[in-house]
């Protein structure tokens, strides 16, 4: 009896918290989180785009590198977003958001995945076997959004443009220096 009353306590202190944060505190901290996967890849980047990416051959079309940085914030805070509409919805944390935010999870962790095995082990192809990957779960991601809210669905569709862009980038890449022994 002593351990569901300790149970009981410590769920409503948790509650007594949550409500203690402000209504924007948890807007704010979903459309962040996809951001922070991008500190760690930045420093990746920044050590291997002067030497072994510029080596690289790449297609005329390929968009500057100053333009990169901007673009994934601008992805990574609208899918963020998209996340908070969702769990907002579904009523946080539970048993009904666990594939639309478990989907949400693993299409992170492909993304944040990619900078360290392109850019940080030099493996284009396996760089390119992850993006689409990632834009496979960034589509059914968004499939499951859209039967929640039509919003966060809307939210993530510049970011699939964008994954269809890179992928067919990575695999010009890939096809362009496969034979070639880059280090």
């Amino acid at each position: 009896m002593a351990r569901s009353a300790e149970e009981a306590a410590a769920a409503a202190a948790a509650d007594a918290e949550m409500e203690a944060l402000p209504s924007w505190a948890p807007a704010v901290a979903f459309t962040l989180l996809p951001n922070a996967g991008s500190i760690w890849g930045g420093r990746i980047v920044k050590k291997e785009l002067p030497t072994w990416y510029e080596s690289l051959e790449k297609p005329s079309w390929r968009p500057p590198n100053w333009v990169f940085p901007p673009v994934w914030g601008a992805l990574y805070s609208s899918m963020g977003y998209g996340s908070y509409l969702v769990w907002r919805e579904l009523g946080g944390f539970n048993e009904k958001s666990l594939v639309p935010l478990g989907l949400y999870a693993g299409n992170l962790a492909l993304n944040w995945s990619w900078v360290p095995i392109f850019f940080g082990k030099h493996q284009t192809g396996w760089g390119l076997v992850t993006i689409l990957l990632t834009t496979g779960a960034a589509t059914a991601t968004t499939t499951v959004w859209y039967h929640v809210n039509k919003t966060a669905a809307y939210l993530m569709y510049p970011y699939l443009a964008w994954l269809t862009f890179a992928s067919v980038l990575n695999y010009r890449i890939w096809t362009d220096n496969r034979n070639k022994k880059h280090l």
